[in-house]
């Protein structure tokens, strides 16, 4: 399936050219799904109420869903309050009821990735758009299963789970469910969901699409913002500039503005040389309607289903690669691509078999490979977007020469 995760800076206008991007997928053939978590912006453009329980007919071809964040909340929690039944009758505890509840801060992400993960495994769709956060929030969201997934590994290591089987027989002798099975049954629950958002993250043709304004710090904004997908491996696929006014005009004031949009743009494309950049026109009004968005749709939407690297859909390989210098320089070098990424943003940190790599306001951390867990970092340099770390080999952990060769 082709996925297709749109985002950009506030303003820019990322949940119209969403829904352009669907239109033009479906105009194409395709069976395509809008995923929103914005209520006023798309109703506004599409002209329709979405719904949360089912996808909504906009356009021949395309369907359109708003997704309810304080429904999946109440969802959840009361799956778990079931779950933790027994637990709170011992604690004295009243359950709540379903109409008691209000959505907490930060539920909207998970209810992102949950409706994400969803979609993607259902035969319903060719393609799905999904209107995202702003940038910087959506770089954070498609880095947290990830970083979820190593904090339960780190809280609840896999070889202690190799107790479990003691547990049923301690909670009968006990006549209550012990605590730390519903904690470890919770974990394998967290860690199934999270590792399947993973997959869809992931995949070959899923990819991120930023959307611009052509502003006089717009190249500026973005490139911390492509170096901080890049980081955790995330590929954009285009940049969409919106809103651009016609040259040419004989009206002075007009033609300021077109004139210092054309050099933003300018300055965009040699920012990003290696990304495809379309230009959208600005339609003198707010886009309302399918009518409207078929205006922007085709310069909005610069691509066709993308294939994994060698056309056959599997999986893309770790951007992260291992460069064996060992016998011309002796070292190992990690290479990390990141576009964008400036030198004065840059932190390197090495802690015990992991590195934490910090490109502006973002942050990662990687376990490093078993190759390079015997190697100290002899230090690290960045050449036309590709971060070059590199590695000695420790003599008190490295195998001798003659040691390798037999």
């Amino acid at each position: 399936m082709r996925t297709v995760l749109v985002t950009g800076p506030g303003g820019a206008g990322r949940s119209t050219l969403a829904a352009a991007t669907a239109l033009a997928g479906a105009r194409r053939g395709a069976r395509v799904l809008l995923l929103t978590t914005e209520s006023s912006a798309p109703e506004t453009v599409l002209r329709s109420r979405l719904s949360a329980d089912a996808a909504t007919e906009i356009a021949p071809g395309l369907h359109a869903r708003r997704i309810d964040s304080g429904d999946r909340f109440r969802q959840e929690f009361l799956a778990f309050q079931e779950r933790a039944g027994a637990a709170l009758d011992l604690l004295g505890a009243s359950p709540l009821d379903e109409d008691e509840l209000t959505e907490l801060p930060g539920s909207e992400p998970f209810a992102l990735l949950h409706a994400l993960r969803a979609e993607h495994a259902s035969d319903a769709w060719d393609m799905l758009v999904v209107d995202m956060p702003p940038a910087a929030e959506t770089i954070r969201l498609l880095a947290l299963p990830a970083q979820v997934r190593r904090y339960l590994r780190r809280l609840l290591p896999p070889e202690r789970q190799a107790a479990r089987a003691l547990r049923p027989v301690l909670a009968q002798l006990a006549g209550v469910p012990m605590p730390a099975q519903k904690l470890y049954e919770a974990a394998e629950r967290w860690e199934r969901e999270l590792a399947a958002v993973q997959r869809v993250i992931e995949d070959p043709g899923t990819s991120v699409r930023l959307i611009t304004d052509a502003g006089p710090v717009a190249a500026a904004a973005l490139r911390d913002l492509r170096a901080g997908l890049a980081l955790h491996g995330r590929r954009t696929d285009a940049l969409v500039v919106n809103r651009l006014l016609p040259t040419g005009s004989a009206d002075p004031f007009l033609a300021a503005l077109s004139g210092s949009q054309q050099a933003a743009l300018k300055a965009l494309r040699e920012e990003f040389p290696d990304l495809p950049v379309r230009e959208v026109p600005h339609l003198g009004r707010d886009p309302q309607g399918v009518e409207d968005l078929a205006d922007l749709a085709d310069a909005a939407d610069p691509s066709e289903p993308a294939e994994s690297a060698d056309g056959t859909g599997a999986a893309h390989p770790d951007p992260w690669t291992v460069a064996d210098r060992l016998a011309t320089d002796g070292i190992l070098l990690w290479r990390v691509p990141l576009p964008g990424a400036r030198r004065d943003g840059l932190g390197l940190v090495r802690r015990g078999d992991e590195i934490v790599v910090t490109v502006g306001p973002f942050r990662r951390i990687r376990t490093l490979p078993s190759a390079l867990r015997r190697c100290t970092v002899s230090g690290a340099g960045l050449h036309d977007g590709v971060l070059d770390i590199r590695f000695t080999p420790d003599p008190g952990l490295w195998p001798a020469a003659t040691e390798r060769s037999s």
